[in-house]
This record gives structure tokens, sequence and C-alpha cells, in this order.
């Protein structure tokens, strides 16, 4: 009994008022004092701060690491996210908003357990728009983050892209390829931000011993994309909903591998548990023609007055894009579980209801 009431008088922080009644009545009241102790500790939330809270991946990210009893700190500044793909969670005692460039010094109080930078303008209009955000906050904004981890001991996972592996020459793309990126092009600020956020999370864990983690994300769907996303997802749907033309670019033969969010929020969930880091792909290796989608999309909505359009193709536009999982799946055990099928039902039930929000917006 005194080993145990030395412990709780040493190394727990106690009301000095309970600690004079255990002085004086240490035996009678040890059992109720130790089982505080057990309780208030339960209430220690693992803290995680999350960069492009807002966004469409930071959100889910936020929602599942709530649902997983974190204490999530959503960070944004807002130039691309939705803030109400987030205000759900503002009622919430372990849920806060830092409205923050992470560009600019990053400060945030009390420890931190981990960190996960979403932080970026992830679709081509909006990293064609604002090129210069897009390479600062793959430069500057990782290397903030990176300072923070360092200062609180934190775990951090940065998320990368298959955009590192530009136009492909290998086929399938997996971890151990290089790439074939054009770092002059239209887009090359997000690649090359992308490869250089990869380059310094290594050098910072390698120099430093920071515990890192780098998923590479594949195209990825779901509720919460923005309908003028300028991705081809977000614009097939919009497309078909209102019965104009699906714009595909080219003959429609580059081909796409469509991860549903659900499925990728659980693989970033197991990578930053795991002890792996080195890059992971996280995307669904089933393969289709953008043709192909259309039509698929096409079908989906039913809207006879849906068409197809082409568009000449876009400079340095990927002809193929799939993921080779095998490390996730023998590092993680991770595999998407969501088809096509399923996860492109879920994604245009909320689409029908943005876009008719969306025109009336307009």
């Amino acid at each position: 009994m005194r080993t145990i009431f030395n412990y709780i008088n040493t190394n727990c922080f106690l009301p000095w008022f309970l600690l004079s009644i255990l002085s004086i009545a240490k035996f009678k009241v040890i059992t109720f004092a130790f089982v505080l102790v057990v309780q208030q500790n339960k209430l220690i939330l693992k803290r995680i701060l999350i960069t492009g809270a807002s966004g469409f991946i930071g959100s889910h990210l936020c929602d599942r690491y709530i649902k997983e009893e974190y204490h999530v700190i959503g960070m944004d500044n807002l130039i691309t996210g939705n803030i109400k793909n987030i205000e759900h969670l503002f009622p919430l005692k372990n849920f806060e908003f830092y409205h923050h460039d992470v560009s600019k010094f990053v400060h945030v109080p009390e420890k931190l357990d981990y960190i996960l930078h979403f932080a970026s303008p992830a679709s081509p209009i909006d990293y064609l728009k604002m090129p210069i955000q897009t390479l600062k906050v793959g430069s500057l904004g990782i290397h903030n983050l990176l300072g923070l981890a360092k200062s609180k001991n934190a775990r951090i996972l940065i998320a990368s892209t298959s955009e590192v592996y530009g136009d492909p020459l290998e086929h399938p793309q997996n971890e151990n390829y290089w790439g074939n990126v054009n770092p002059i092009g239209p887009r090359g600020v997000y690649d090359e931000a992308k490869r250089f956020q990869e380059a310094i999370t290594m050098a910072y864990h390698t120099f430093h011993g920071i515990e890192t983690r780098i998923v590479r994300i594949f195209n990825t769907y779901g509720p919460r994309m923005r309908v003028e996303d300028g991705r081809v997802l977000p614009a097939f749907f919009s497309q078909a909903i209102r019965g104009e033309g699906l714009t595909v670019f080219g003959e429609g033969n580059q081909t796409r591998s469509f991860c549903y969010v659900d499925d990728l929020v659980e693989g970033i969930f197991r990578l930053l548990l795991s002890d792996y880091h080195l890059p992971v792909n996280i995307g669904n290796p089933s393969e289709i023609t953008i043709m192909q989608f259309a039509h698929e999309i096409m079908a989906l909505v039913n809207n006879n007055d849906a068409h197809i359009i082409y568009n000449p193709l876009p400079v340095d536009d990927p002809k193929q894009r799939q993921p080779d999982i095998t490390r996730a799946k023998e590092i993680l055990g991770w595999q998407p579980k969501v088809g096509r099928e399923e996860g492109l039902l879920k994604t245009y039930e909320y689409f029908k209801s943005v876009v008719q929000h969306h025109k009336v917006d307009l």
C-alpha cells in the first residue's frame, strides 16, 4: 500500500487537499485515489494536428480521428477548403480549428503526438491558378511542420501523390520507380512540390531522427469533393447531372484508378501507426479508361441530355495511372474494400444535392 501511495504522491498531479487527506488517512482512501488517477489518465487523449483540415481528404481524416477518440487540431487557410466540411465538429470538446497558412510559422500550444500534412492545392485548376502558393506549401509549409514535429517530438505523416511518378514509363507504378516528370511544365509546380516534400521529409528523418511517414495517394473520390474542382470525377458528375457535355480530353484512352475515400483514410490510419518510414502507395489498382468512366457516370446519372465532348489533351497529362499496392498489402495489411460501383453510387447521392445548391448559388 505504501508503494502505491508513494507513486501517487510523487508522480500524479492530484489536488493539494486530496494529498492532505491521503497523508492523514492514506490507508482508508488509497483505493479511491488510485481509481481516480486511472480514470483521469483515460481522459488524456492523443493530440493530432491535421493541416488542410477543411479539404476533401483532410475533413474525412478529421472525422476518422475524432471517431478514434483523438484530440484533433484542424488547420487550414481556406483557399481551396470548405469550412462546411468540418463545421459539424465545432461543438466537440476534442476538436479545435486554426485558420492559418502553414507556409508561415506554425505554433500549436501544448503537446502534439502526431501531425498529418495535407495542406495543398491538389487539382490542376487550383495549382495552375496558384502556382506560387502550391510551391510554398510544399516547401516552406513542410519545413515549418517538420520543425514543429522536431520541437514536439511528434510523428509526422505527409501527403504525397502519384504525381511524383509524372507521366510514367513503368506500369503499374511501384514505390521504387523514380518517375518521369517535367519540372518546368505547367504541372511541375505540383509534382516538384511533392517531390521536394518527400526529399526534405527523408532528410529530417535521417539527420534529425524524426519519425516520418510518406503516403503516395492515387486518384481518390467521394463526398465533399468540390463541384468545380476540375478533376475528372466531379467534372463528369456535375456535367451529367446538369445535362451538359462530359469533357473528355484527347480520345479518352488515358487510364486512371479510382479509390474511395474511406479506403484511403483506412490506409493512412494504418500507415501512421506503423513503423515504416519509406513511401507507400495507397490507391485502388482497378484501372479504367477515361472514356469508359464517362459512360459509367452517364449510365448512373441517366440524364438523356448528357453527352460527350472532346477537348485537346493537356500538356504533360499522364497517359496511365495504376498503383502497385504490394507494399501496402504486405506492411499494412491494407487493400481497398469499396468497389467502384458502390463508391460511385455513394458519391452520386452527394453530388445530386450539392450540384443543385451550386446552381442556386450561381
